[in-house]
């Protein structure tokens, strides 16, 4: 049996004991009557003891009634017992009236009907108090009880306090989700030390990482400090010999190694930053890492596009205006060399870059400002649609990606980065992949 069907049983049981409480009480209650034999023979002793002479006072306490010496019929005492409906008969010892005899049993039977009623009352409400309070126990147990422990259980849960666990009862009502509740604790518990062993080895991985990148990075800048002395030393050489006409195939070439040796040395200049980053932020914090936006001239962006000759063919088609804009260089060279560097590995083509002004962009806080639009195209075969628009959240990769190397993190800093410069991202499919970049004018 259910709680809900015992206290049902209860409260029913309950009202068949008032029902049969009160239906006992009333058959008790019977209304005879007068019994007029009996006020005669009480007459008929009173008229003879009178007559022999018997006081009056000890006939009223004998026979329990008020004998009243008047012939009057306005008498004052007669008056009071006809208002309180007493049985008044004539009093005539010897054959004289002198009087009346009354007896106030109908006051009598009013007060023990009273007393009786209150009882009556008194004993109902003894069993309806008796059994609210049992439905009441019965319903703190069953309801209240488990229903605060279950909040109290879940208000620590919610709070992180996962060791104390919740007391079963044998019967319970809520047994089912008490147990539930447990058992999610439990998985929680689990699942929340997984997850510490799981950051701390994470962060120790970040951390084992970068230092084991920065070490062959060091090497790198280290070689390329030493090619770059050479060849400078051997230009110097050829040039202050008068011989770089003679030597002009030798001159190019030493040039342009000194040229890709400066690349080789800006690139590892920023896998240290970004290195350096790395050891501060894990892959969850990535969002957090200092954006240092300050004014800066908009060529730069051109020398950003125009040192990744290693990406295959950029074509600018159009030179940047020369003006100010809010940026951080570090994080912008991030953001162009991602752009570029995907299409570089996805679509495999000759990537276009365009250069344009627009102005009153209406801005978040309502006033309205001019950007530099960057317009980065390739020729592939574009992103898939059902990518299209996950492209730029955390951890997702393409289709495309899936048998690459990566996080999935590209395009979600691109986007990071950019809103926390003070612009902004969109791309798009148009006959290949195109991405454009919105940088704030000063």
């Amino acid at each position: 049996m259910n709680y809900f069907s015992k206290i049902v049983t209860v409260y029913v049981l309950m009202m068949m004991a008032v029902l049969i409480l009160f239906v006992r009480y009333n058959s008790k209650f019977v209304y005879n009557g007068r019994d007029i034999i009996y006020y005669n023979d009480q007459l008929h002793s009173i008229e003879k003891e009178y007559g022999e002479g018997q006081d009056e006072q000890a006939l009223e306490d004998k026979y329990g009634c008020q004998i009243v010496l008047s012939k009057e019929v306005n008498n004052e005492e007669l008056a009071y017992l006809y208002s309180k409906n007493a049985f008044v008969l004539d009093l005539a010892p010897n054959g004289d009236y002198i009087g009346k005899v009354a007896w106030l049993d109908m006051q009598e039977n009013f007060n023990e009907a009273r007393n009786s009623f209150f009882m009556a009352a008194v004993m109902l409400w003894a069993a309806v108090f008796a059994g609210g309070c049992l439905t009441f126990i019965i319903f703190y147990f069953s309801f209240i009880k488990p229903v605060s422990a279950m909040k109290s259980f879940s208000e620590q849960i919610a709070k992180g306090n996962l060791d104390d666990t919740i007391p079963m009862h044998k019967n319970n009502l809520f047994g089912g989700i008490l147990e539930a509740l447990d058992i999610m604790r439990e998985e929680l518990k689990i699942s929340r030390q997984k997850e510490i062993e799981a950051e701390v080895a994470r962060k120790e991985m970040v951390t084992q990482l970068s230092h084991d990148i920065k070490t062959p990075v060091a090497i790198i800048k280290a070689t390329c400090e030493v090619m770059e002395l050479k060849s400078r030393r051997r230009l110097d050489i050829i040039n202050s010999d008068g011989a770089g006409a003679v030597n002009s195939e030798e001159v190019k070439e030493l040039t342009d190694n000194i040229e890709k040796v400066e690349t080789i040395t800006r690139k590892s200049h920023t896998i240290t930053e970004i290195v350096n980053n790395m050891i501060h932020a894990t892959l969850e914090e990535l969002d957090k890492i200092e954006i240092n936006v300050q004014e800066e001239n908009a060529t730069l962006i051109e020398d950003y596009f125009k040192s990744l000759k290693d990406y295959g063919n950029i074509i600018l088609k159009n030179n940047i205006n020369p003006c100010l804009i809010y940026m951080d260089r570090l994080r912008m060279e991030q953001v162009i060399d991602n752009v570029v560097g995907n299409s570089y590995k996805y679509a495999g083509t000759d990537i276009e870059v365009s250069f344009d002004e627009i102005s009153d962009v209406l801005m978040s806080d309502g006033s309205k400002g001019a950007f530099i639009k960057i317009k980065i195209k390739d020729s592939g075969e574009g992103v898939s649609e059902d990518d299209l628009p996950l492209l730029a959240e955390k951890y997702y990769r393409g289709a495309n990606a899936k048998e690459g190397n990566g996080y999935g993190l590209g395009m979600y800093l691109v986007k990071n980065y950019m809103d926390k410069q003070g612009g902004g991202m969109e791309y798009y499919n148009d006959n290949g992949f195109v991405v454009e970049l919105l940088l704030k004018k000063v």
